[in-house]
């Protein structure tokens, strides 16, 4: 019965206009929404509108949460839905949870001899299956600030949920066909391969080395650079960009250059 009265409730939010003292925040905090079509803004107020009305914040370690904070990691979070056929609104969350800064976690760490012990470590974010996203609002800030160095904590987090979406976090998000899949793994497991080798030889690498722990990170990095860098990405990855261009139904390499637009 929620789920029947979430969906109906969701036209209504995503035909109500975000307040200006919001835009003003987006527009701050996430330039390259700046540079979006009218129509690409108008789809995402909708979208950050069902957000904040379905996810809850909550502030850990003394952070007050804000519409600042909200709005912020709303319409970051937003960005990634826009093309989407059937955006379901990353069903299996319901908390976020913001930190000041970078906080410590506990996590497994695996050691020279193989043996695996738990140990803690500063980290920027979580994306929990079934569980919360949690992020660190310092590099929320950082991250949608500077949309030319490739990194960003929400989208980052937000695409392991994505991953998740089909029951199993593996590095490929819910595809319409067999086809899609194999295609896929075919292009991903290529280019996770080359960073992995780039790596080893002491190359540069325009994918974050970060990429090279599983492929579900290496989906979380590249989806990362296909919003943040996306010429970059598509003249030096063309494939791996023409695979996320069509799972997430857009093509930002193209927006403001008369070639696409952001959301197609």
């Amino acid at each position: 019965m929620l789920g029947f009265l979430r969906h109906r409730r969701r036209p209504r939010l995503m035909g109500t206009p975000l307040p200006d003292a919001w835009w003003a925040i987006i527009d701050r905090r996430v330039p390259m929404i700046r540079t979006m079509s009218p129509d690409d803004r108008a789809k995402l107020a909708g979208f950050v509108q069902v957000l904040l009305a379905e996810k809850s914040f909550e502030g850990c370690g003394g952070l007050e949460i804000t519409d600042e904070i909200r709005v912020t990691i709303a319409a970051q979070a937003a960005l990634p839905l826009l093309g989407l056929a059937s955006p379901a609104f990353y069903p299996s969350l319901k908390t976020i949870l913001v930190y000041p800064a970078a906080y410590s976690s506990r996590s497994p760490h695996r050691n020279p001899d193989g043996s695996v012990s738990e140990g803690f470590r500063a980290r920027l974010g979580e994306s929990w299956h079934r569980g919360p996203v949690v992020l660190s609002w310092a590099d929320v800030v950082r991250g949608g600030a500077d949309e030319d160095d490739g990194r960003n904590v929400v989208l980052h987090e937000f695409a392991h949920q994505l991953d998740s979406e089909d029951g199993s976090v593996n590095g490929a998000p819910p595809l319409p066909s067999a086809a899609r899949y194999r295609e896929w793994a075919r292009v991903l497991g290529h280019e996770y391969a080359e960073l992995i080798d780039d790596l080893h030889r002491g190359h540069g690498t325009l994918l974050d080395p970060y990429g090279s722990t599983n492929p579900p990170e290496f989906f979380a990095v590249a989806t990362e650079l296909f919003f943040e860098r996306p010429r970059a990405m598509r003249e030096r990855y063309p494939e791996l960009y023409d695979q996320l261009a069509e799972f997430y139904g857009q093509d930002p390499a193209g927006r403001g250059d008369g070639t696409g637009s952001s959301a197609r």
